[in-house]
């Protein structure tokens, strides 16, 4: 028997439901900030507590592994407690994270407090864009739960402002950096106290109609009595007219739900599997590849970020409009395109390139040696370490820059070794390999904004929408603990896995690889995902054949 129709004032977009909408979607400016405010301190850290390289990487992802769990975990609390009391609660593990690291005074008390920040990440992937698909008209779902990836976007970007406002606060400057977030986070908090509850939990989970039909009431308050009855009756009908918090579970790794679930693991999947997350935390090491290295952080964090913004706020406005299925079309298109000419471009120029980041590594690593040994304040062994880092950059840029397939001079480098001078000649080397490439360098960059671009348009508007909109009512806590897991998951690898991959493929055959499964999404679009746009939600489970 089909359900009933929900009554057309649902599809009125009320003040209530709008404010609620858009401070659900504020934990995604936290995720975004909390993500990336470490970038301004890592570095400092590393420094005052004279970590190792291994310890170093454990405190700056421990936040990444937290996402992980709170996004896997995240299912359970937003089903058993409520949307309203989980995404409060974000907001206070927001705010106990940023407080601790800002107070932390060794490396494992501020990797525990990170980890914290990162479970609540993890748990807002799942029960934000979650609670504004279950209270949003259809016909402006994908608007309001995209704003949760809007959010992200600006985040970022707030955050790179933030820590370059900071930087000459102090000594103390990093622990500023971190504690800052506390703000927001409070702010997030108070302002989830008074948004409503799910009308959906409340009655498909919870069991009651009339706490659900009052919520209904809230957020359309033009709608009489009858109205209200029948916008309740259409919700619970899925799960029968006498839903309780004991039955209306049926098993999620069933028959019943394999395309919901295969449609929210390919999505993710083939998120990371564009590439995403290596180009967005390894655009300087990409692009020092190129000869580009001394712009890396600006255009990191201004032109990628810029990017973008721009272009999530496009892919917003056309999320409603033109669909979700269209938009991965574009995206798709776009991705395959940006990542082929990058492709292309490395491989073309793949001597120069070379050439170009050996010298800017021994650039680098004469000045890390030069500074040591004027502050006079360094170890014998950290010295000796900084020394035989030198030693092998030199020798690396030695090697290529005489090499055969070269066309340019040799890198000229002093006999002397000083620090200063080898650095100045690793510097010229550098130029000229770059100049040897021509407009290569700024072909790659120009192809990493207009892959920033279609991410933005294509799978970054798209991915937190399908993922809460294609599980029935009684499964949508899991299914988008499942999604977002994934993406997590996977997204972890992709960063854990980046750095050793690049050294040992080319960075053509790495961006032809982000191009072929680019492909592959294109013919998964195409042959399997079906449009969502407009579609109220009990009405998706028969177009998916859950019901």
């Amino acid at each position: 028997m089909a359900s009933p129709a929900l009554p057309r004032l649902a599809m009125k977009l009320s003040g209530k439901l709008l404010a609620s909408a858009v401070t659900a979607s504020l934990g995604g400016f936290l995720f975004g900030f909390d993500t990336v405010v470490i970038s301004g301190a890592e570095q400092k850290i590393q420094s005052i507590w004279g970590l190792s390289d291994w310890l170093h990487g454990m405190a700056t992802s421990s936040a990444l592994w937290g996402t992980v769990l709170g996004a896997l975990a995240g299912g359970v609390p937003t089903d058993r407690f409520g949307r309203k009391a989980t995404l409060t609660s974000i907001g206070m593990l927001y705010f106990v994270s940023a407080v601790w690291s800002g107070l932390a005074t060794d490396v494992y008390t501020f990797a525990l407090a990170r980890f914290i920040g990162g479970v609540g990440v993890g748990i807002s992937t799942v029960a934000a864009p979650l609670y504004i698909t279950e209270i949003a008209p259809a016909e402006f779902r994908g608007r309001l739960t995209g704003m949760f990836q809007f959010n992200i976007v600006l985040g970022i970007l707030i955050a790179f402002l933030s820590n370059a406002m900071l930087e000459n606060v102090g000594e103390n400057n990093w622990r500023w950096m971190l504690g800052i977030e506390a703000i927001p986070a409070l702010a997030y908090t108070l302002l989830c106290l008074r948004i409503p509850e799910s009308p959906r939990w409340l009655i498909n989970i919870r069991g009651d109609r009339d706490a659900g039909r009052a919520v209904l009431g809230e957020v359309n308050p033009e709608a009489d009595a009858q109205t209200l009855d029948a916008m309740a009756a259409s919700i619970a009908h899925h799960v029968g007219e006498d839903a309780t918090h004991h039955n209306v579970h049926t098993p999620f790794w069933s028959r019943r739900l394999m395309r919901p679930i295969m449609l929210a693991f390919l999505v993710a999947f083939f998120n990371q599997m564009s590439g995403i997350n290596a180009v967005l935390y390894y655009a300087p090491r990409i692009l020092g590849m190129t000869g580009l290295g001394e712009q890396a952080a600006q255009i990191r964090s201004v032109g990628i970020g810029v990017t973008n913004l721009v272009f999530t706020m496009l892919g917003l406005w056309l999320i409603d409009r033109l669909g979700r299925r269209t938009l991965l079309v574009i995206g798709s298109v776009g991705y395959i395109a940006s990542l082929g000419v990058i492709s292309a471009t490395f491989y073309a120029n793949a001597t120069p390139f070379g050439v170009a980041a050996d010298a800017l590594a021994a650039q680098e690593a004469y000045k890390s040696l030069a500074t040591a040994e004027s502050a006079g304040d360094v170890g014998g062994e950290k010295l000796a370490k900084l020394q035989e880092d030198a030693a092998a950059a030199r020798k690396a840029l030695a090697l290529s820059s005489a090499g055969p397939e070269y066309q340019g001079e040799p890198a000229q480098l002093p006999a002397d070794d000083d620090p200063r001078a080898v650095a100045d000649a690793a510097g010229a080397a550098a130029r000229q390999a770059s100049s040897l490439a021509g407009s290569g360098g700024l072909i790659v960059l120009i192809g990493i904004f207009a892959f920033i671009a279609a991410h933005a348009v294509g799978q970054g508007a798209v991915i937190w929408v399908l993922i809460s909109e294609v599980f029935p009512n009684e499964h949508r806590a899991s299914g988008q603990a499942f999604g977002s897991g994934t993406h997590w998951v996977f997204a972890a690898l992709i960063t854990l896995l980046f750095p050793p991959v690049v050294r040992a493929f080319p960075a053509g055959a790495i961006f032809a690889f982000f191009c072929g499964m680019m492909a592959l999404q294109l013919v998964w679009v195409l042959t399997m995902v079906p449009e969502t746009k407009g579609v109220p939600l009990e009405e998706l489970q028969r177009k998916l054949g859950v019901e």
